[in-house]
C-alpha cells in the first residue's frame, strides 16, 4: 500500500464512531475515594446487577486541595456523583463529572461535606464485570493491581452470593498471597487481614458484605482488566 493509501486508511478508522452505549448503564454510581499522598483515587461500588455490576478503580483529579485533605484525614470518603453512563468508564475513557462528597457511605448516614465538586476520571486502573459469576467458594482470590511506582492495590474478586467486596492497600514491593482459602465464603475483614499480613506494610480501605448477601446471577464468568 502507498503512504497515501496508509493516510486513507488511519483516516478512515479514526472516523469509526464507537458503539452506542448501553441505556442501562446510565445512573449514580457510588463511589469509595481513597489516596496516597496528592493522588486520589476511587473505587466504584458494585451490585450483582446493571448499572452497578462491575468492579472499578480510577485515578481521579479535584481542582480543590480540600478534597485530598479531607480523604487523606477519614476514615472513609465515599462521593455520589451526577448521572452518568458507566460504560464510558468501563470503556477506559476520561470523564468529568460532578459529585457530592460523604464522610462515611453516602447511602448509610454518611455526612454530607462537600457539593457538586468537579472530578475528572483520567486513568483506569482496574475493571472487572461481574457476569456470569461461579458458585461462592471458599477459596478467594486477590487481583493484585499497579497503581503507581511503589504502590499496589489487592481487590477481592467478588464471587456468586455471598460474597464481599475488600480492597486492601499495599505499600511495599514484596511478593504477595493473592489466594486464600478461608473455610467459609464470607469471613471477617479482620481474619482476612491477618491471613495477607505477609504482604508487608498494608491500609485496609474498604470492606462490604451487606451488598453481596443475596441476590446474584446464578453463574458467572468474570473478566479482569488492570
Amino acid at each position: 500500500m502507498s503512504i497515501a493509501g496508509q493516510v486513507f486508511a488511519q483516516e478512515d478508522a479514526a472516523d469509526i464512531a464507537p458503539e452506542p452505549l448501553d441505556p442501562a448503564y446510565e445512573g449514580i454510581h457510588g463511589m469509595v475515594v481513597f489516596n496516597n499522598a496528592s493522588a486520589l483515587y476511587a473505587s466504584h461500588l458494585p451490585l450483582y446487577r446493571k448499572p452497578h455490576n462491575a468492579q472499578l478503580i480510577y485515578k481521579i483529579e479535584a481542582k480543590d486541595p480540600a478534597l485530598i485533605f479531607l480523604v487523606r484525614d477519614a476514615d472513609m470518603v465515599t462521593i455520589k456523583p451526577e448521572k452518568f453512563n458507566l460504560q464510558r468508564l468501563l470503556r477506559g475513557e476520561q470523564l468529568t463529572v460532578k459529585a457530592d462528597v460523604y464522610i462515611g457511605h453516602f447511602e448509610r448516614g454518611g455526612s454530607l461535606t462537600y457539593e457538586q465538586v468537579e472530578l475528572t476520571f483520567s486513568e483506569q486502573k482496574y475493571m472487572r464485570m461481574l457476569e456470569e459469576l461461579g458458585e461462592p467458594s471458599t477459596l478467594q482470590v486477590y487481583d493484585e493491581v499497579q497503581l503507581s511506582k511503589g504502590l499496589r492495590i489487592l481487590v477481592h474478586q467478588i464471587q456468586g452470593a455471598p460474597s464481599y467486596d475488600h480492597l486492601v492497600l499495599l505499600y511495599q514491593n514484596i511478593g504477595c498471597i493473592t489466594q486464600i482459602d478461608t473455610g467459609i465464603a464470607v469471613p471477617s475483614e479482620q481474619f482476612l487481614i491477618n491471613r495477607l499480613s505477609f504482604c508487608g506494610s498494608m491500609k485496609p480501605l474498604y470492606f462490604e458484605t451487606q451488598d453481596f448477601a443475596e441476590g446474584g446471577p446464578e453463574h458467572t464468568k468474570a473478566h479482569s482488566t488492570y
